[in-house]
């Protein structure tokens, strides 16, 4: 296996430069004096396409066509914001995609897909789209764009939190919500690369706490049906063989309650006035609960991750009043 290096990071970031939106980095002041720390966000939501997984998704095909492997066709199997991505890419270099989604998945992700151009294949499991991608990229000039577990996407997504940093400057710690691994396995990679001494941290819903199992017991541990979460962007399955490697390399590593998720959800949407997906939020529990145990004000980067979400999440974030209560240690 080769090990991705700030190298790799820095290379992905030129190819897609041409083509994303440097996402801006904002902060909440009140926030701060209100948890006594320096908060900064990287918002991934005002990326191309909401989110930052077209990172990956163009990174992989630039780095395919300057090796002179062009694709005749590419596809992808994702519940979210990865199809988006892959058929906004494919559609830049104009190549055919066909994109395999679960049927649960959000209907405006993909309906934004098929707006995209590519061909949505809707399947009645997260398993059976994974099945039929991997049946389909065996097609001669076909290639499979992996939503996490792939060197130049985890290399891709790392370009996030290069940018922060070297906007930010030193930070204590970065963190970043964890699905399949990716953003967070490229976060390690570019946080430690640029930080050596950066603590970098994940946070996944603990209905869906595959990640984290897998963690505690060394071993890939796969979820036996689909996860019941808000946070559609970490309902994964399980992490990749490749991205669990690189989270071996996290300081820690949080299991969030689903109503932690909509409390941060309701307050950074309301303070930071953006559209923040319950995914992104689960980055700002995990921080809180990190900073409870620290002595010194510290300086922490969150990567916002996205901010698609659908009318029936809305509905259910909306559904109580989280603002009531003002956010403490």
């Amino acid at each position: 296996m080769k090990i991705i290096q700030l190298h790799d990071i820095l290379k992905a970031k030129n190819r897609i430069t041409p083509f994303i939106n440097t996402t801006p980095i904002v902060t909440s002041s009140l926030l701060n004096d209100w948890l006594g720390h320096d908060i900064y966000f990287k918002v991934e939501g005002l990326q191309k396409v909401g989110a930052f997984k077209v990172r990956g998704a163009l990174n992989t095909i630039a780095w395919l066509i300057e090796k002179g492997k062009k694709p005749k066709h590419i596809v992808a199997n994702s519940s979210g914001n990865h199809s988006q991505a892959v058929a906004w890419a494919a559609k830049i270099f104009k190549i055919p995609a066909t994109i395999y989604m679960p049927e649960y998945s959000s209907k405006v992700k993909i309906q934004a897909t098929k707006s995209y151009g590519a061909k949505v294949v809707l399947c009645e499991t997260r398993d059976i789209a994974d099945s039929m991608v991997a049946e389909a990229s065996v097609k001669d000039g076909f290639y499979w764009i992996p939503p996490y577990n792939h060197e130049q996407v985890i290399s891709g997504q790392g370009s996030a939190v290069y940018e922060a940093i070297k906007e930010v400057g030193k930070v204590e710690a970065v963190i970043a919500p964890c699905g399949g691994g990716g953003l967070l396995a490229g976060s390690v990679i570019a946080a430690k690369g640029l930080l050596p001494n950066v603590k970098v941290i994940g946070a996944e819903p603990r209905n869906a706490n595959d990640a984290s199992l897998s963690l505690q017991k060394n071993v890939i541990q796969r979820l036996k049906s689909k996860p019941d979460t808000l946070a559609d962007g970490a309902m994964t399955m399980s992490v990749g063989v490749l991205t669990f490697e690189y989270l071996k390399r996290l300081d820690a590593f949080f299991e969030i309650k689903e109503e932690q998720i909509i409390y941060w959800t309701q307050w950074l949407t309301h303070l930071l006035k953006l559209r923040i997906e319950p995914t992104s939020a689960m980055g700002m529990e995990a921080a809180k609960q990190w900073l409870q145990k620290q002595k010194t004000r510290k300086k922490v980067l969150i990567v916002l991750s996205g901010g698609n979400m659908d009318r029936e999440t809305s509905l259910k974030i909306r559904k109580k009043d989280y603002l009531l209560k003002t956010p403490s240690l």
